[in-house]
């Protein structure tokens, strides 16, 4: 049986502070948001229909409310939290905002041109969440992810070139909680579990009418960043993930400490101001459904 998703309580605390989150968090790069639209079959498309998946506080939603094609948006948010900070931004008449989940979404059949979730997939990468997607989109119509990835929270196979880097990473690491994140590329198996059978199991899977929901190889692109941020909004910034979010008293005291020490390293990047180069890639994938 195909597994459902619930939004582990890691992230639903983790979360908690909806506000800090979304001063903290970056935004895109409006030329990957164009690359992904246009990958999605959306640039350019007047009043196009999308939904967005775990919307969050809407830091995505802001690129799609901005669009000269004035998409219509219906964005999916499971946390209440995030939900409200989004509802405050105001981002216009063609902006819905429901509370749902990946697989369970109220959104009527085929509704959608395009469906993206921005730094959430990992969150939710299951057959049933497929299916969900799969359903509220129309016949050949895309699914996009996009992620903004700082080198400290990236995949372990990912070349770095900071000792403080190596440092947060290695904290993160450290605190691993059995949940998947984007570094851990685990979601990307559920679209190759789509072809993992046995000639039998296909044959079966075919008249039963088990077939592939979504297209393969993924399409993938990826592009560079760097901000210049001061040491304590470095650390503003990093404790929005969830597992640092989630530390309390003394534990967090300390691993603020380990992360303003790591930052004193001479091989640190800084500018004239003393500002800490924090490099970084937005990653975006794509697929259509079968």
């Amino acid at each position: 049986m195909a597994s459902s998703f619930i939004l582990p309580n890691q992230a639903h605390q983790g979360f908690s502070d909806a506000s800090s989150y979304d001063k903290h968090r970056p935004s895109y790069p409006p030329e990957a948001v164009e690359k992904l639209l246009i990958s999605l079959g959306v640039a350019n498309q007047k009043n196009a229909r999308i939904v967005e998946l775990a919307s969050g506080t809407g830091k995505f939603t802001e690129s799609l409310a901005a669009r000269h094609e004035q998409y219509e948006i219906i964005a999916v948010e499971p946390h209440a939290g995030m939900r409200e900070t989004l509802e405050k931004k105001n981002l216009g008449p063609k902006l819905r905002i429901l509370d749902g989940s990946a697989d369970n979404m109220p959104v009527e059949a085929e509704w959608g041109d395009a469906l993206i979730a921005a730094q959430a997939f990992h969150w939710f990468a299951t057959e049933k969440s497929l299916d969900e997607i799969s359903r509220v989109l129309r016949p050949a119509a895309a699914f996009g992810m996009i992620w903004n990835v700082e080198d400290y929270n990236s995949p372990r196979e990912w070349p770095i070139d900071s000792k403080w880097v190596q440092v947060l990473k290695d904290i993160v690491s450290e605190l691993g909680d059995g949940l998947p994140r984007f570094r851990d590329l685990e979601w990307k198996k559920v679209f190759e579990k789509q072809l993992d059978t046995t000639p039998l199991q296909t044959i079966k899977d075919t008249v039963q009418g088990h077939l592939p929901k979504f297209s393969l190889p993924l399409g993938e692109d990826t592009f560079k960043w760097t901000v210049w941020l001061e040491d304590e909004a470095v650390w503003s910034r990093y404790a929005t993930l969830s597992q640092i979010a989630n530390l309390e008293g003394d534990q967090k005291v300390k691993t603020k400490l380990k992360v303003l020490e790591a930052l004193k390293n001479d091989s640190t990047e800084r500018n004239e101001r003393g500002e800490v180069a924090v490099h970084g890639v937005t990653y975006l994938a794509w697929t259509s459904r079968v």
